[in-house]
């Protein structure tokens, strides 16, 4: 590690940034949340085969890496979120992408497949804008 890394990581700004940050991460209502966030993301890369609709090619394979990603940023923001904050808007715009996909992503997207997207999607979206907006609250404190 070299000084400048050391010199900033004593910083006593970052040591209360990381403070903050921590003190949003043991709210309830944020670990809710990401545990939500969790399991929305598992059941989006398994609802291909979950719900039916594994024969969709392309849309299957979408919701496939964009769940395992959703889950590996929940278990970021709930392990270290002090570090993961910054890229926590990442997860509303991947909700927003999961309810438009069905129709963007050519294939053979089933009824199934679209309701899917579409409630996964507004969950991932609802879930992510609450991180988003826990990390915020703390900061302007």
């Amino acid at each position: 590690m070299s000084p400048m890394t050391r010199e900033m990581e004593s910083h006593p700004d970052i040591i209360r940034m990381r403070e903050r940050y921590e003190v949003a991460a043991a709210n309830p209502a944020v670990q809710l949340a990401d545990g939500v966030t969790l399991l929305a993301g598992l059941f989006l890369a398994l609802s291909p085969w979950i719900v039916g609709f594994a024969n969709a090619g392309s849309l299957t394979m979408n919701n496939l890496v964009t769940g395992i990603a959703v889950a590996l940023l929940s278990l970021g923001f709930s392990s270290a979120f002090g570090r993961t904050y910054g890229i926590a808007w990442t997860a509303p715009f991947i909700g927003l992408w999961t309810i438009v996909a069905p129709w963007l992503i050519r294939g053979e997207a089933t009824t199934a497949g679209t309701v899917t997207n579409v409630i996964v999607g507004a969950v991932i979206t609802v879930l992510g804008l609450i991180t988003v907006g826990m990390g915020m609250t703390r900061k302007r404190r």
